[in-house]
C-alpha cells in the first residue's frame, strides 16, 4: 500500500514543478506515503478493539468531565490538518469507561479524513454507545489550516463544535455544570 500511494505522491512532486530526483526529494514520496497512512490510521480502527472490554460496573451517578484531550485530524477538504482539543462528559448509568479509552476513541475518528462538525458527533455517539450513558457532551476547539495557511488567511481564527446527548441535552443545569467544568 505504501508504494501505491507512494507513486501518486511522486506524481503530484512533479506536477507541481519539482526535480523528484534532487536530493532533498528523492525519498519523499515515500515519507509522505507512510505518513498519510499514520494520519489517516483510524480507517483501519473499530470501536470494539479501542474499548477492548474497558467498560466497568459502578454505582458513580455524577458527571465525568475529561479535558484538553489533544487532536490531530485532516480536513477532509484541502487534505490540511486541524489541531486542537475535545472535552468530553457523562454522567454514568451502572458502567464507566477506562480514562485512556476516551483519548483513543478520539484519536480513532480523528484519524481519518474529517470535519470536525462529523468528528464531533461521531465521538459523542461512540461514547453513548459503549457506556450507555444517561448523557454526554463533547466540545471540539480547533484550528484549521485551510482557514490558516490558505483562502481567507485569518491566523487567530478557530472553530468550537459540540454534540449533546441525553441528560447533557434536556437537562439544562446539568449541560450548564459541563459547561463550567471546561472553561
Amino acid at each position: 500500500m505504501p508504494q501505491i500511494i507512494s507513486e501518486h505522491y511522486k506524481a503530484i512532486i512533479e506536477s507541481i514543478g519539482e526535480d523528484i530526483h534532487r536530493e532533498g526529494l528523492r525519498d519523499t514520496p515515500l515519507r509522505a506515503a507512510k505518513a498519510m497512512q499514520y494520519l489517516t490510521r483510524g480507517y483501519h480502527q473499530t470501536l470494539e478493539e479501542i474499548v477492548n472490554g474497558a467498560v466497568f460496573e459502578s454505582d458513580i451517578s455524577e458527571m465525568v468531565v475529561i479535558k484538553d484531550i489533544e487532536l490531530y485530524s485532516m480536513c477532509e477538504h484541502h487534505l490540511l490538518p486541524f489541531i486542537g482539543k475535545c472535552h468530553i462528559g457523562y454522567v454514568p448509568d451502572g458502567k464507566v469507561l477506562g480514562l485512556s479509552k476516551f483519548a483513543r476513541i478520539v484519536d480513532m475518528f480523528a484519524r481519518r479524513l474529517q470535519i470536525q462538525e462529523n468528528m464531533t458527533k461521531q465521538i459523542a455517539d461512540a461514547i453513548m454507545a459503549v457506556t450507555n450513558a444517561r448523557g454526554v457532551a463533547v466540545v471540539i476547539e480547533a484550528q484549521h489550516m485551510c482557514m490558516m495557511m490558505r483562502g481567507v488567511e485569518k491566523q487567530n481564527s478557530s472553530m468550537t463544535s459540540s454534540v449533546m446527548r441525553g441528560l447533557m441535552k434536556d437537562n439544562q443545569p446539568t449541560r450548564e455544570e459541563f459547561l463550567r467544568f471546561i472553561r
